[in-house]
């Protein structure tokens, strides 16, 4: 404790709270919320919604600290992490750890007011999400979709807090999201080529190269266009949603198709997929509650 007696408390506050990524518990809210509304169509109790959102909150930031503990060496190498606190020994890994593990288990305790499956896939991914997905990213470019597969359980989450049960609809939620993510994080890695690059990070724009990722980032927008239809498809959600599924989509494939003509920097490109897939997610997300309304 002594390296971090003399610290500010708003800076430790601050440090601490950087560490479980807020901006990505915040992502993952909105589509837990969104699994949750297409369950509840209407109709769901606050205490339910309340226990979801905190548990999931807290085994996520649990995740993303424990994540930041083991990716020390690589974030000391990254100009985009090279500040995070741990580099910087604002807090020591010793009491991160400390702090993961009773965000983690608060997290479990409260989600569990919801049901003991719900729990199990949050638990499973916070598993795939530290353990998998934190020491494959070093050896393998195939980390990117073991990493979407814990991205993808939110949505499972919010879903399952009120129906208690896996079925059709928390397979699409699942399927949608690791049909999002894999562009979204496609673009980042061109992008961010360089800080990849410095930290020997195996990506496919340096494995496989720039058309292959751009090949790749198409595919999987056409796939998640695809998949997030098959809501309405199959009655789960109405028009509204779907109307907005396929323009979106479109107008998301059509940015990503620009990237095999545009005589621009292909890191300008990579990011307005990558921004404009977080209006994609958050739009229909958004859009699921007042869809399912009837």
């Amino acid at each position: 404790m002594e390296q971090t007696a003399t610290k500010p408390p708003l800076l430790l506050f601050k440090s601490y709270l950087i560490l479980t990524k807020p901006g990505i518990i915040m992502g993952n809210t909105i589509t837990a919320l969104g699994g949750f509304f297409l369950a509840a169509k209407g109709n769901f109790d606050l205490f339910t919604l309340l226990a979801m959102l905190i548990g999931l909150s807290g085994i996520i930031g649990s995740a993303c600290v424990f994540n930041n503990c083991i990716d020390q060496s690589i974030d000391a190498k990254m100009a985009r992490t090279r500040k995070r606190p741990l580099i910087q020994k604002i807090i020591t890994p010793k009491q991160a750890m400390i702090f993961a593990t009773l965000i983690g288990l608060m997290g479990s305790l409260v989600l569990l007011m919801t049901n003991f499956l719900t729990l199990m896939i949050a638990l499973a991914s916070w598993l795939i999400y530290v353990v998998i997905y934190s020491f494959s990213k070093k050896h393998t470019t195939n980390s990117l979709l073991i990493g979407s597969i814990a991205g993808a359980s939110p949505p499972v989450i919010g879903y399952t807090a009120i129906t208690n049960q896996l079925d059709l609809a928390a397979l699409l939620l699942f399927l949608i999201i690791v049909a999002w993510q894999m562009p979204h994080f496609l673009a980042i890695t061109i992008y961010r080529l360089e800080d990849y690059e410095a930290a020997s990070i195996p990506t496919i724009p340096t494995r496989r190269g720039i058309l292959a990722t751009k090949i790749q980032i198409s595919c999987y927008i056409v796939a998640f266009t695809v998949v997030a239809s098959l809501l309405s498809f199959f009655g789960y959600t109405g028009d509204l949603y779907l109307v907005a599924v396929l323009i979106l989509g479109s107008y998301w494939l059509g940015i990503a198709l620009k990237g095999f003509t545009q005589k621009k920097s292909d890191k300008l490109w990579a990011r307005k997929v990558f921004l404009f897939s977080l209006i994609v997610i958050t739009s229909l997300f958004a859009l699921i509650p007042y869809s399912t309304l009837k």
